[in-house]
């Protein structure tokens, strides 16, 4: 079972939002799959786990950490949040004080939450 159904909270422009993770969690696969008026939530194979809305103030700065299968993954998640105007926290690479396999990269997004995308299979 896993530890989070899903977690949501409120940004201060969701439409710049949510074409900023649309385009950055593509390579992750993880894409819209339920949304309305201000709100989308986010997942796979149609499961939705991560909302986001605007429905109130955004919180202070967030570290959301998004899985990938591969390393080439987390390089794409990289490449493609920068493209869609995040701002790097972290280039692709192995973070050894986590474990030796822990590959990730970290962008700053939308009002400043730090975004991740982190495989932790060993090398491919």
């Amino acid at each position: 079972m896993d530890t989070l159904d899903h977690m949501g909270f409120n940004v201060s422009d969701f439409e710049g939002t949510r074409k900023f993770l649309v385009a950055a969690l593509a390579p992750l696969g993880i894409r819209v799959v339920r949304g309305g008026e201000g709100w989308a939530m986010l997942g796979r194979g149609g499961r939705g786990q991560f909302w986001f809305g605007a429905f109130g103030p955004s919180p202070g700065p967030l570290h959301v950490a998004f899985s990938a299968e591969t390393r080439e993954q987390v390089r794409q998640f990289h490449v493609a949040a920068l493209a869609a105007g995040g701002r790097d926290n972290g280039p692709p690479g192995i973070r050894a004080q986590y474990h030796p396999d822990y590959y990730a990269a970290f962008v700053i997004g939308p009002d400043g939450h730090n975004l991740e995308a982190v495989c932790h299979a060993p090398t491919e």
